[in-house]
């Protein structure tokens, strides 16, 4: 279990500048200290608080250098508020790319919690396509769903999930019952919904079935569009569990099996080299990790 004591403001300070600067020689001189004071003092918040906060030799954080940054941004930020000094108040503005159907289904859900908890970081939401990994320049931040890495972006996990064969209860009607839809011959009497996103071949390994991946019928390059078209008596959409839950909770989409599947992509949250300095960055993203799994 980690320590309880306090870490000093000299390691905080010396972890935030190198996150910063990615040297601990230019830490060092902002500090005026030596270099081995600065590594000393690193050393010694990783101990008490048990976490690695950086990869490696180019100082890159690691996943929990990256959420601890913005509070010890915050924590110092607020010690240098001198009562009845407060500055004018200044906004930040963000700029995220995200997917269609995560914003509306994980991310706006919970967005006025974040508003609430940091009024002066203004965000600018911007829509990018999952399919093609690929976003406006101006983006700060930006969602990618995949296998990961990514070469060109420093980033973080945020969503996993499992997928499940789903239909309307109306197709259900007309073309099951099923057991399980863990059979070739269940899975070759209803049209399968594709979508570049995720192959039907996870679930047909998991399950044993012997068909090929389906080469004709309905396409969407959006998870939300093959859920909504499923839901209209499309066909058979293989649905992520934790993002297609509104579509189950509201019956629009029963679930085929009880049985589910880990998928091998995933949503990821993407910053280019030395973003996290800024605050209002090192912020959202620990935010939003924290917010997803409340």
């Amino acid at each position: 279990m980690a320590s309880t004591r306090l870490p000093s403001t000299q390691g905080l300070q010396a972890f935030e500048a190198v996150a910063r600067l990615r040297s601990v020689n230019i830490a060092a001189e902002e500090l005026s200290v030596t270099p081995s004071a600065v590594s000393h003092r690193i050393r010694q918040l990783e101990t008490l608080l048990e976490l690695r906060l950086f990869t490696g030799n180019d100082f890159g954080l690691s996943v929990d250098g990256v959420a601890y940054l913005a509070r010890v941004r915050e924590a110092i930020a607020a010690l240098q508020r001198v009562p009845g000094r407060e500055p004018a108040s200044q906004v930040r503005r963000l700029r995220v790319a995200v997917t269609p159907t995560f914003s509306r289904q994980m991310l706006l859900p919970r967005l006025a919690r974040f508003r609430d908890a940091y009024p002066n970081i203004e965000l600018m939401l911007q829509v990018t396509m999952p399919v093609r990994n690929m976003t406006a320049e101006e983006a700060d931040l930006e969602l990618r769903f995949g296998t990961g890495p990514f070469h060109d972006r420093e980033f973080c996990q945020l969503l996993a999930d499992d997928v499940a064969p789903a239909c309307s209860p109306a197709y259900l009607q007309r073309h099951g019952p099923f057991d399980g839809f863990a059979t070739d011959a269940e899975a070759s009497r209803v049209q399968l919904l594709r979508t570049p996103l995720e192959s039907w071949r996870t679930w047909f390994k998991a399950r044993g079935i012997g068909l090929p991946e389906p080469a004709t019928g309905h396409q969407f390059n959006d998870l939300g569009l093959a859920l909504d078209a499923a839901a209209e008596d499309f066909g058979v959409v293989l649905m992520h569990l934790k993002l297609g839950s509104a579509w189950l909770e509201n019956g629009r989409l029963v679930r085929l099996s009880a049985e589910s599947v880990p998928s091998p992509n995933a949503y990821f949250l993407c910053w280019r080299p030395g973003a996290m300095e800024r605050w209002e960055c090192a912020t959202f993203v620990e935010w939003l990790r924290q917010a997803l799994r409340d």
